[in-house]
């Protein structure tokens, strides 16, 4: 098990740091919102792509036994329990993860802007 030995939410700059022994990482509340491990996400193993979440926030975390923590988003997301391995597994990989859901949402035709439309008007 990979557990942090630092754990900080920055809101400001909707992040949340985590450390391992020397190692940081910065991920971001959106990052970690399109990666949640909730079934709304995961789909029960056919992962439903989340988009228009470039503007969302974390606005708190808790601790789940000593396995997790649930992380809070302003768009009433708390359904993610984000196991240690599983958020290790996301700060390490974040690039790698990063470039694959931005491919998966261009092949949708969905935006991380929640204020642009997937449907385009033809003028």
């Amino acid at each position: 098990m990979h557990i942090p030995t630092a754990i900080k939410l920055h809101k400001a700059s909707k992040t949340l740091e985590l450390r391992y022994g020397e190692q940081r990482y910065l991920l971001s509340a959106e990052f970690l919102r399109v990666h949640s491990p909730s079934a709304e996400v995961q789909g029960h193993g056919n992962p439903v792509l989340q988009y228009g979440k470039q503007q969302v926030a974390l606005t708190g975390l808790e601790p789940a036994g000593n396995y997790a923590l649930k992380l809070v988003f302003d768009d009433g997301h708390d359904s993610g329990l984000y196991s240690w391995d599983y958020l290790h597994q996301l700060a390490t990989h974040q690039d790698e993860l990063w470039q694959d859901y931005l491919q998966r949402l261009n092949a949708a035709g969905r935006s991380r802007d929640p204020d642009e439309s997937a449907v385009r008007l033809m003028l």
